[in-house]
Formats: structure tokens, C-alpha cells, sequence
């Protein structure tokens, strides 16, 4: 069954929280912050350091890498994903294309979480492993 709250259906959509129970799933959406950004603004930059992922739950942005315009994401998609496990520099810049309200959850807060929840950490760390597999289709695993 999905959950009544927006955010948590949200999340709970995402390939990467999609395996979560209900009480991870609760506590979680507790740690996400919710902002609205307006279009046109850098939400990251490739290079910088980066220490926060973004869940779009509305709006779009465009994924850019050495200035070349890579992907545009919109509602469910994730942003610096990569970020939750260390805060290392960003592989791409991203800009939103037009208003955008964001999920947003920090490096601290995220690490937090997985100190409270072991087993949601290995949850997430699997998640993670599958967008990198699948990121990487022809590489050798």
C-alpha cells in the first residue's frame, strides 16, 4: 500500500528507497528537507565539492559535463546520489530548467541515519550499487 503523505509516496517510488519499510521509509521523509528553487539556478557544479542529494518533486533540470548538456531529469528523479556516500566533487553541473520543489537530504543527516539503522544502510548501499551497474552496462563487475 502507498503512503498518504506526498513525500513519502515520493521516496518510497524511487528505485533507491524502494525497498525500504514503512518505519525506515517514516524516518526518512523526517530527514528531507522540502524547498522550492526557482529556474535557472546552479544546484550543483562539476568539480565542487558536494554534500547533498536532491529528489526532484517537481520541475526540471539539465545534467551538463564539461559543458556539454548530458541529460534533463524531472519529478522523481535523483540528483548526486554519489554525495551520500562521500563528499566528493561533483561529476556533472546541474541547473534547474525551470521552478523546481526539491527533497533535499545532507551527507550528516543521511550518515545519521545509517548509524540509528544498520540495515537500512546495506538497503541503500545495494540501491546505490544498482544505479552504478547500471550506469556502467558494458564494464566487467
Amino acid at each position: 500500500m502507498a503512503p498518504a503523505d506526498p513525500k513519502l509516496a515520493l521516496l518510497k517510488s524511487i528505485p533507491l528507497f524502494a525497498r525500504l519499510d514503512s518505519r525506515e521509509l517514516q524516518r526518512l521523509g523526517q530527514l528531507f528537507d522540502e524547498v522550492d528553487v526557482p529556474a535557472g539556478r546552479v544546484l550543483m557544479q562539476q568539480g565542487h565539492l558536494g554534500g547533498e542529494v536532491f529528489v526532484l518533486a517537481s520541475g526540471g533540470v539539465r545534467v551538463e559535463r564539461n559543458g556539454i548538456a548530458i541529460a534533463d531529469r524531472g519529478p522523481g528523479d535523483v540528483i548526486g546520489e554519489i554525495a551520500l556516500l562521500s563528499e566528493g566533487p561533483r561529476t556533472a553541473t546541474v541547473t534547474t530548467t525551470e521552478p523546481c520543489r526539491l527533497l533535499v537530504l545532507g551527507h550528516r543527516e543521511f550518515h545519521s541515519l545509517m548509524d540509528e539503522q544498520p540495515a537500512l544502510r546495506l538497503q541503500i548501499l545495494e540501491g546505490l550499487a544498482g544505479r552504478i551497474r547500471a550506469l556502467e552496462g558494458d564494464a566487467v563487475h
